[in-house]
């Protein structure tokens, strides 16, 4: 899977770097100063590189959790995201990565301990509330675990912290880490969904619907806490049979009383990432639909918007208690 990976020369001796380099024996390595010399550079084919990208193990220095954006939350005030990684192993049309990076390799910040002292500081700040950690901004938190083991490392630290809530954002069926280990009470496992028609035409190398739900059932089965994200809407002409089937058999597989939430929001990028992704996949029916500007973001005309929006909330509320609903505003 992995054919180059490039390491940081002040890495090279790091224990989590070589971990990860013998998982790969006939990987070439190859020593750089700075991840950025590699990911940074403009003028990169970011379509070509998504056929083989390169693994850049690097070290992150500053701003290891920040501020989630506004209207990103399930229910908590004090709302943070951690990137351990940037890009994902999956290649989703609709993704705003493949507007935000120059580069489609993946980069992995092995200083772990790094990142959970600044998440550690910032919910002892706080000690009288909850603060929710979101993982899986900038890549998807489960489909390199064995290659990462991320999870492994935080949910442990997640589990010393009272009041520290910690999400896993994913497409992935890779959750025998998790099956391996008793929950965590306010760890949610959350997992992007859609129409398996859609997924088929847009969310590239990722497992199939019936795969995510598949594990969505055995992790409620153990007790793990469990969200779906509905995120984003995809409009077709026939959007309204096509989510009204969705709903039904992604709710035939999952027990909706134990859900932690369910969000959902339609499709929008940053117009400059929009544009981007446009040159990069001029082909993509996604990007010649109804679409207009609004306010920075590129997305489904108003009125169209709303209706979708308007149709899909009607149909969750048939599934789902109105306290687990987290609509997203941006």
């Amino acid at each position: 899977m992995i054919e180059t990976i490039y390491i940081e020369e002040n890495l090279a001796d790091h224990p989590r770097v070589q971990e990860i380099v013998a998982r790969f024996p006939e990987a070439r390595r190859i020593p750089c100063g700075r991840y950025g010399e590699v990911f940074n550079p403009k003028a990169q084919n970011f379509r070509l590189q998504k056929r083989r990208p390169a693994l850049i193990l690097a070290e992150k220095f500053r701003n290891f959790a920040l501020p989630a954006p506004a209207g990103y939350g399930i229910g908590a005030h004090r709302n943070y995201y951690f990137s351990h990684m940037l890009n994902c192993l999956y290649d989703c049309r609709y993704c705003f990565l493949q507007g935000m990076y120059p580069s489609a390799h993946y980069v992995l910040f092995v200083n772990y301990e790094d990142f959970q002292q600044d998440i550690r500081r910032i919910a002892e700040a706080h000690p009288d509330e909850a603060v929710h950690f979101f993982s899986g901004y900038d890549c998807d938190s489960l489909a390199l675990e064995p290659v990462t083991g991320f999870a492994a490392h935080f949910l442990p630290f997640f589990s010393e912290i009272p009041n520290a809530w910690l999400e896993l954002r994913t497409k992935s069926a890779q959750i025998r880490p998790l099956l391996a280990q008793a929950p965590l009470p306010r760890c949610i496992v959350a997992f992007s969904l859609n129409p398996e028609q859609i997924s088929e035409k847009l969310e590239h190398k990722a497992p199939s619907l019936q795969k995510r739900l598949d594990a969505v059932r055995k992790l409620q089965e153990q007790g793990w806490p469990v969200g779906l994200r509905f995120d984003p809407l995809i409009f077709q002409p026939d959007y309204q049979d096509r989510y009204r089937q969705f709903f039904g058999q992604v709710f035939a597989h999952v027990d909706p009383k134990r859900l932690h939430s369910v969000s959902l929001g339609a499709f929008r990028l940053p117009e400059q990432y929009f544009k981007k992704a446009q040159k990069l996949y001029p082909d993509e029916k996604l990007f010649a639909g109804p679409m207009q500007l609004k306010e920075g973001m590129i997305g489904y005309e108003g009125p169209l918007e709303k209706d979708m929006l308007a149709y899909c909330v009607d149909l969750l509320s048939h599934y789902i208690a109105s306290e687990r609903f987290f609509p997203c505003a941006a």
